[in-house]
């Protein structure tokens, strides 16, 4: 008979967060690489300047 061993919930929790780091460092390149962040900077200083 085989027996059927869990992986720890220590393993499944790392490979958990390794996969959503992964993903959300991919989302993040994708990002700067279109701009947005550095647009809505140059808008949030902008919009500082004209209210001093």
């Amino acid at each position: 008979m085989k027996t059927y061993k869990k992986p720890a919930t220590g393993k499944l929790f790392a490979r958990f967060d390794n996969e959503l780091r992964s993903l959300l460092m991919e989302d993040l390149k994708a990002l700067k690489e279109r701009g947005q962040f550095t647009t809505r900077n140059n808008q949030a200083t902008q919009q500082t300047l004209s209210a001093a």
